[in-house]
């Protein structure tokens, strides 16, 4: 396919070519010849700019066009706009420099936002075109493939990142012009989806695997990012969010942050954060630009929220500096009206309703979750006073939770109940469980104390209701249907097993690993498509490695590799079984509390992140 042709540089005129008029001589008095020959001469002896007063002019003439800009936003906000807008402008809070205009308007509130005339012109170059046509940008996959591709982020992807407007990207596809699409949209949506396609789509493009086919429709669309000359805010922070899915090795384990950090910086500078109608109804703002930019911004907080827990970074977004309401059912469901019933028959699952509530409520508890989180991390690490905690567990017991077990859910819906309470346990564990730092032998030794023990206890429950849901996950094969973020939900009551299986009593350690076991399974199977489960993965072997060091790494129910110490486990998939130990050594094994065991275990089991200790385990 032939690359689009964005503008480029206009070749000058062939003075031979017969395709430009040919000036016909005249006849001419000599007088009057005489008068132009002197009038030639007069023009010859004029003056030739130099360099540097062409520079000083075209610097002048820069000048005049960045002073016409200011005088079109002030234009824009005054209401007396000269041209039509187009692009999405934010004027900032009340010490901004366009809050001068007030000034002018004392008696009348000037909106923040409106939309300015549009300035961005390309910026791509003829090198930029080349190279990317070489990168392979311009080469879209067969059509049978963008096809699924494109039904695949729509069925797996938007339901809990409903960041594009469906209406464009279909209009495109059923128009068999995906080409004159925003490419860079495209190659993002394409690497998201990549996860969720059938083998043999990946094969017939010639990849051996998703993970290889992943790689490369991030590495387009990285590049479309990077040298495409994509000056639209909001398709930049639409692809941000999108490419922030992107894992690969252990130097890059990091890339979700610094992706959804540039998302929620173009979000700040849009003023998606603030109220487009909050002093009055705001005209200038269409009712679709409202649903799309709710959209955008409660995705940013959402992985704000989650990715701070995982990562253990501080929350990037104060919700007290933003005044946008939350989003309805509507926001999501109110682009059908542009799409035709066979796209909607073709793309968009049948209870996208459903999945739409299931959104809202994941939203819900992502705002809890900054709570939780803004209690827990303080730089002072004190625990927090037990009213709080009780104050922000009343607030999320209260949440309206989906019936896992509603009759008639497709297995998609089926799986996004379920993945909705996986954050649900999330933040009960993150709320009830002392950070790492409070695991210490005078915590253990004080456990019996009534809140402790409360609290405990419920950190307990919480994560033995995550292997509950997992087990129905996979009895009910639902596994496949696991996205990108869902690895990270295991983690908190994998941390809770483990501060389990180091801490607890001898029984209660046995059980506490099969239940951690049965976690290193189901990541064992997410990391056939998501390098972030081999990570996690990899560290909790380690760990178990050092607790119980006949641990075998290539096992996923490893009785064999315990019963080499002589213990004869309960079963992975049951708590109840009977438990005979015949090996004085495995008695003091699960008994040492000689502290020999390497901190990164404490670190591993610190909530606050699952990277925190990365140093510290490459040094073991």
């Amino acid at each position: 396919m032939k690359p689009e042709r964005h503008g480029g540089p206009v070749p000058l005129a062939d003075p031979q070519s017969s395709c430009h008029s040919t000036i016909q001589p005249y006849s001419q008095s000599p007088i009057t010849r005489r008068a132009e020959f002197a009038a030639f001469q007069i023009q010859s002896q004029q003056h030739t700019p130099t360099a540097t007063e062409s520079a000083t002019a075209h610097e002048l003439h820069n000048i005049e066009d960045e002073e016409r800009n200011g005088n079109e936003i002030a234009e824009a906000a005054l209401g007396q706009p000269r041209r039509a807008g187009e692009v999405p402008f934010y004027t900032g809070d009340g010490t901004g420099p366009a809050s001068t205009l007030d000034i002018c308007s004392p008696d009348q509130s000037l909106p923040r936002h409106f939309l300015i005339p549009s300035n961005n012109h390309a910026t791509q170059t003829e090198d930029d075109r080349i190279y990317l046509q070489k990168k392979g940008v311009y080469t879209l996959p067969k059509p049978d493939t963008c096809e699924g591709l494109i039904r695949a982020y729509f069925y797996h992807v938007h339901p809990i990142m409903p960041v594009l407007e469906m209406a464009t990207i279909l209009k495109y596809e059923q128009q068999e012009q995906l080409g004159d699409s925003n490419v860079l949209l495209l190659w993002s949506v394409f690497f998201v989806a990549v996860n969720f396609v059938p083998q043999h789509l990946y094969e017939q493009e010639g990849y051996v695997s998703r993970k290889e086919m992943k790689a490369t429709m991030y590495s387009r669309a990285k590049c479309m990012y990077d040298n495409g000359g994509e000056r639209n805010k909001v398709t930049l922070l639409q692809a941000s969010l999108l490419l922030g899915f992107w894992h690969s090795e252990q130097d890059d384990h990091m890339q979700p942050w610094y992706w959804t950090g540039i998302a929620i910086n173009l979000c700040q500078m849009l003023g998606l954060h603030r109220d487009p109608d909050s002093l009055r109804y705001n005209s200038a703002i269409t009712d679709h630009q409202r649903r799309l930019w709710r959209r955008l911004w409660w995705t940013c907080v959402f992985r704000d929220r989650w990715l701070g827990l995982t990562l253990g970074r501080p929350l990037r977004i104060n919700l007290d500096d933003s005044d946008l309401p939350m989003p309805v059912t509507a926001d999501l469901l109110g682009e059908f009206d542009d799409i035709p019933e066979a796209g909607l028959t073709s793309y968009i699952p049948q209870d996208f309703p459903k999945l739409a509530e299931y959104w809202l409520i994941l939203i819900e508890l992502s705002q809890l979750l900054g709570k939780v989180l803004a209690l827990k991390n303080k730089p002072v690490k004190a625990r927090p006073p037990i009213h709080q905690i009780d104050a922000l567990e009343a607030q999320i017991i209260r949440c309206r939770l989906p019936d896992q077990d509603e009759a008639g859910l497709t297995p998609l819906a089926r799986f996004y109940a379920h993945h909705v309470h996986l954050h649900y346990q999330s933040l009960l564990i993150t709320l009830y469980r002392p950070s790492g730092r409070e695991y210490s032998e005078g915590f253990v030794q004080n456990q019996q104390r009534a809140e402790q023990r409360r609290l405990q206890l419920k950190v307990d429950a919480a994560a033995s209701k995550t292997n509950e849901i997992l087990d129905v996950l996979t009895r009910e094969s639902l596994l496949e249907y696991a996205g990108p973020m869902t690895p990270a939900l295991l983690v908190p009551a994998m941390q809770t097993h483990l501060f389990n299986c180091k801490y607890a009593s001898p029984l209660l350690k046995r059980f506490s690993f099969n239940k951690l076991d049965m976690c290193m399974g189901v990541m064992e199977e997410f990391q056939k498509t998501y390098t972030v489960a081999s990570i996690y993965r990899g560290l909790f072997m380690k760990a178990l490695q050092h607790i119980f060091p006949t641990y075998a790494a290539g096992s996923t129910l490893s009785h064999h590799a315990l019963a080499s110490a002589g213990a004869s486990f309960v079963d992975s998939h049951s708590d109840t079984a009977p438990v005979a130990t015949t090996n004085d050594a495995f008695h003091q094994l699960v008994n040492d509390k000689s502290g020999s065991i390497p901190d990164f275990i404490d670190a591993l089991i610190d909530q606050t992140s699952i990277f925190d200790f990365w140093e510290i385990r490459s040094e073991t």
